[in-house]
Parts: structure tokens; C-alpha cells; sequence
């Protein structure tokens, strides 16, 4: 079997639902060493902080979560970036001023205003309208990472276009802890008249006060995020949703239909056997748990499940040969235009209700 074909039996109706990783991590200084989570702004009733589901009213039965969805496509994208992968992908690079954007690193991908708003706004408009017809090709010679970790063009043809890969990283019945800090100037600026005794005193008890936001008196900290302890551990579960790939399409076209499958899957195998742990943030460095073993198994329609073993290089083999056959797109330089930036912003204030959604035809 050729290593263009060995995939084949995932593409088909009767193939697996899906492809499914289960890891068991820790932190690097043991399993009851203390994580920090992401934390996350105030809204729609949530105070802010760190993301805690409690399911009991003690609150001792719970989930919190490390590193979200999103969190974890933008850390094994921009891989395609780099060295030994940046072949299978074009390279699109957006200047914008003194700056360089490269698409891998735009957060809504494809969809992105810095994108909608440079000379290529036509060509993504119409494949974007290309995909809303059933015809995925266009957009896979553009943004094929967008068909794999998701895109929405919600700003404009209302396409979008489900994740083929989710990973998220998730700790059970976790402990939060609090900490306490205090900044001590390395002098006393109010003995060198820099301001009074009474405004030291009262910007010591603020610290939004302009004297503690500059380091210039005390600023305590306390009770502030200290991380947790997760007593029920801390575990990766991601999955590739073969399902959602079958639906990608390149019209009519048989052949090219199968290319095009074959292109994302392989683009989607390098991603899902790329492990994206490590240091994720301060506080923050895990690593695979050794007596736990790592899962990895087929998940098909009738609920059977088969271990699997692929390692990252047989998927970075198969990815190479797919890309070949595919024909990856050009790689280009574009421009950010602010005059269509302006017209994107004004056509906001104008249009009120957002477009809606075509019908494939």
C-alpha cells in the first residue's frame, strides 16, 4: 500500500467516526504539584478567574479548565510555520504598517479582518461563496489549516466550516489556592517630597491610585489566584472527527474530492499527533503522567473501539505525499489596506443585521 492510499479505509462512509488521544498529565514537580490555570475576563454572570464547573454544593466534585479549544489550536497551528512543516501549507504573510502577520497566527483565520481587509479580499470572498456550494478546494489552496482547526466568515458569506481537530486540557476535582504579595519601593519617594505623607496613605489603600499603578508606595496583593491542586488529575482529550472531514467536498468532482480529503487529513494527522503540552503559561509546565498510559484508538459508528499506533513522523510522511498530490497553494506576500478597513467598519454601522446564510445549492 502506497503511502498516499494507507489512509483511505478513515475517508470512507463505513471507515471511524473518529480518531480519539487521551493523555494523563502533571505538573513537572509531581501530581500534587500546583498548576496555574488559564484565567479568564468577567462576563454573563461569570465573576472572572480561573473556568471551574462544581457539581456538588461543596463543590468538591469538579472540572476546571487548563488550557481551552482555542487555546490549543493556536499553539499547534502556527507548527506550520516552522521548518519541516512549512511546505505543506502556503505561506500567506499580511504587512500592515512595520508589521507581518503570517495567517497562521491570525485568530479567526481565514476569517480574519486583517485578511478581509488586504488585496485579497476578492479571491477569500469567492471561496468562501465556493464552500457555501459545496466546493472546498479554493479555500484548502488559500487556508487549509482554516478547514482543519475551524473558520466562521461571519462578517461577511456567513461560511463555516466545523473543527476537524479539538484538543483541550481539563484538571478534576482541584483545590484553588490563593497568594499574597507586596511591592516595596526602594525608597521613600515622599520623604524626598515627590508627594506628601497624606498622599502616600492614600494611595497605599488604592492600588488603582496613579502613585501604586507607578511603584511608588506599597502595593499590597492579597488573596489573589494561587493556582490549584488537582487531587482527581489533569488530563488531555483530543479528538479528529473523521465524520466532519467526509463532509468536505470539492464539488462533483470525484477525483478531486479524494485529493482534497487526503490533503486535510494529512494536514489534521501532523496536527493531532503533535502534542501540545509542555510550559503553557507561568505556573504552568506539565508533563505526560508515566503511570497512566497514553490512549489512542479508533471510535467507530457502533461503538467499537480499536488502539491505534501512529506516531508523528508516519503522519508527517503521509501529510508530505498528500500535499504532493494536492498541489499546495502559491505562497504570497499581500498588503493590509486601511481605506477597506474604514469601509469594513462603516458597512457595520450601516448594515445592522448580519447577512444571511446561503443555501447550497
Amino acid at each position: 500500500m502506497s503511502d498516499l492510499t494507507k489512509f483511505d479505509p478513515w475517508l470512507s462512509e463505513d471507515g471511524p467516526a473518529a480518531l480519539v488521544i487521551r493523555e494523563h498529565l502533571m505538573p513537572v514537580d509531581g501530581p500534587d504539584g500546583v498548576v496555574f490555570p488559564a484565567t479568564f475576563a468577567a462576563g454573563n454572570g461569570f465573576p472572572g478567574g480561573y473556568n471551574i464547573d462544581k457539581f456538588d454544593a461543596e463543590g468538591k466534585e469538579n472540572v476546571c479548565l487548563i488550557d481551552s479549544v482555542g487555546s490549543q489550536a493556536n499553539r499547534i497551528e502556527p507548527i506550520f510555520m516552522q521548518d519541516g512543516y512549512k511546505d505543506l501549507v502556503p505561506q500567506i504573510t499580511i504587512r500592515a504598517g512595520t508589521k507581518e502577520v503570517n495567517l497562521l497566527e491570525a485568530g479567526h483565520r481565514a476569517a480574519d479582518a486583517i485578511l478581509r481587509c488586504s488585496n485579497l479580499q476578492g479571491k477569500l470572498r469567492s471561496a468562501f461563496g465556493d464552500s457555501l456550494r459545496g466546493d472546498a478546494e479554493p479555500l484548502a489552496k488559500i487556508a487549509p489549516t482554516s478547514l482543519v482547526f475551524g473558520v466562521w466568515d461571519s462578517r461577511d458569506t456567513q461560511e463555516k466550516r466545523p473543527r476537524l481537530l479539538a484538543s483541550t486540557i481539563r484538571a478534576f476535582n482541584v483545590r484553588p489556592l490563593t497568594r499574597g504579595a507586596v511591592y516595596i519601593p526602594p525608597i521613600d519617594y515622599a520623604e524626598l517630597q515627590v508627594f506628601s505623607e497624606e498622599d502616600r496613605q492614600k494611595a497605599e489603600g488604592d492600588p488603582k491610585d496613579p502613585l501604586a499603578k507607578r511603584g511608588f508606595v506599597h502595593v499590597p496583593a492579597s488573596a489573589t489566584h494561587g493556582g490549584v491542586i488537582a487531587t482527581g488529575g489533569i488530563r488531555r482529550d483530543a479528538i479528529l472527527s473523521l465524520n466532519a472531514l467526509r463532509l468536505l467536498k470539492a464539488g462533483s468532482d470525484t477525483a478531486k474530492t479524494c485529493a482534497l480529503q487526503r490533503y486535510i487529513l494529512g494536514l489534521a494527522l501532523t496536527a493531532f499527533t503533535y502534542s501540545p503540552i509542555g510550559y503553557l503559561r507561568q505556573g504552568c509546565n506539565l508533563i505526560l503522567d508515566p503511570d497512566k498510559p497514553r490512549v489512542f484508538e479508533e471510535v467507530y459508528h457502533d461503538g467499537q473501539r480499536k488502539p491505534l499506533t501512529l506516531t508523528h513522523e508516519e503522519a508527517l510522511i503521509y501529510a508530505r505525499s498528500a500535499a504532493q498530490a494536492f498541489g499546495v497553494g502559491q505562497d504570497c506576500n499581500i498588503q493590509f489596506d486601511a481605506d477597506l478597513a474604514k469601509r469594513d467598519v462603516k458597512s457595520a454601522d450601516t448594515e445592522g443585521a448580519k447577512p444571511k446564510r446561503q443555501r447550497k445549492q
